[in-house]
């Protein structure tokens, strides 16, 4: 049974801890004053778009609402609310407990009606919350509104008889729920595609070229049950998890369809929706911004990405700025150990690093340091983030 609290009573009780918690007067304040800050010879720049947005913020108010309204409760969590591990330890505090184990299995097998499941904001798979339904929990959905666009149009594809092209990362929470709604009612189908190296696989065969072992074999573990492409790749619709890159999300889909109109002289067999999120999207647009421009005609001398590792679009930002500037891809300000040590996470290596290098400008030298953060990054790690790059250069904040 799904349970709605998202009601003005209820928010007004939860507003005050979770601004408690989250809130930074600080980013607000330079964010009014044109999202500068400078003090010394330090110029912070802030990405006009940056942390929370409406989805996280919504999700969080709902587990801490969840909470408020079921005191007396056993509350769940299917995985995490948000990809952010100190947002995470917060609702850990709660007494909010992980449904899933450490390898991600879901144990629902002592689950009553008296228990209440929070969804995260990335959504679940079909069969999971089939599952919890029929322990007679109440459910808190979480699930953003930007990724049920997604499910809405895969469905819609299950029932055209189109196979749904996934673009997004297999292992990855979104992308898991999106492909069980592309099943539709057990009629649909799907494939997930990474890159454009793997797009251009899929271009190849619908061509005519590549082997169908091979192919299935390169994409194992990524497709439907009794996915075929030779007959399943006739007719293809093109979804997103929605914090991929909008560029490369436009390449795949660009891709796909040059290869269904060399292949039919018309583009009738393939389907194309706009699913990318919005927030995603703004961030990614006004770190373009942070990247091109300068200020007292000095580009950035750094770029500090703020968040969870494991946050996807958070990930993007990062691979962005590391194409234009020195970028670390920092969890928190502890990170920051000193002017010649940072911790970060490399993207390459997909884990985290030490560098022994001086990443920050000298204390007395002028320095430029851009900071950005994905959506699920919370402002009061920013502002510890900037008030560290102070301390580390020297210099103080400047009063109000």
């Amino acid at each position: 049974m799904k349970v709605n609290l998202r009601t003005p009573e209820v928010m007004a009780r939860v507003q005050e801890q979770v601004e408690h918690h989250y809130h930074s007067s600080l980013v607000e304040r330079v964010r009014a004053e044109g999202s500068v800050l400078q003090t010394g010879k330090t110029v912070i720049r802030l990405a006009k778009q940056f942390g929370f947005c409406y989805g996280v913020e919504r999700a969080i108010d709902l587990a801490y609402a969840a909470r408020k309204v079921f005191p007396e409760s056993r509350l769940f969590l299917i995985g995490e609310i948000i990809h952010n591990p100190e947002v995470n330890a917060q609702i850990a505090a709660l007494g909010i407990r992980n449904l899933l184990d450490a390898s991600g299995r879901p144990h629902v097998e002592n689950l009553g009606p008296e228990d209440v499941v929070i969804v995260p904001a990335f959504g679940a798979e079909v069969s999971l919350l089939e599952e919890i339904k029929r322990h007679g929990c109440r459910i808190v959905d979480t699930t953003c509104g930007d990724v049920m666009s997604v499910w809405k149009r895969v469905r819609q594809n299950a029932t055209e008889d189109v196979t749904s092209i996934i673009h997004g990362k297999a292992s990855h929470e979104e992308t898991r729920a999106t492909a069980s709604r592309a099943l539709g009612f057990g009629n649909g189908r799907y494939l997930i595609v990474l890159n454009l190296a793997e797009t251009d696989r899929v271009c190849d065969y619908i061509r005519g070229a590549g082997s169908r072992e091979e192919f299935l074999s390169a994409f194992s573990g990524r497709f439907s049950e009794g996915f075929d492409p030779d007959f399943h790749l006739n007719q293809i619709g093109v979804a997103n998890q929605t914090t991929m890159l909008r560029e490369e999300t436009e390449e795949v889909q660009r891709k796909l369809k040059a290869a269904v109109f060399a292949r039919d002289g018309s583009d009738a067999n393939f389907r194309l929706f706009d699913t990318i999120c919005g927030a995603t999207q703004e961030r990614q647009d006004a770190l373009k911004e942070l990247l091109g421009g300068k200020v007292a005609e000095r580009p950035l001398d750094l770029l500090l990405v703020v968040g969870g590792y494991n946050s996807s679009n958070t990930t993007h930002l990062a691979e962005m700025g590391e194409q234009i500037v020195p970028t670390y891809f920092v969890r928190n300000q502890e990170c920051l150990e000193s002017a010649d040590l940072i911790r970060h996470f490399d993207l390459h290596k997909k884990e985290e690093i030490t560098s022994e290098v001086p990443w920050l400008p000298k204390s007395g030298e002028e320095a430029q340091v851009g900071i950005t953060a994905g959506a699920s990054c919370p402002n009061n790690l920013i502002e510890e983030v900037m008030l560290r790059v102070l301390s580390l250069r020297g210099e103080t904040l400047p009063s109000a």
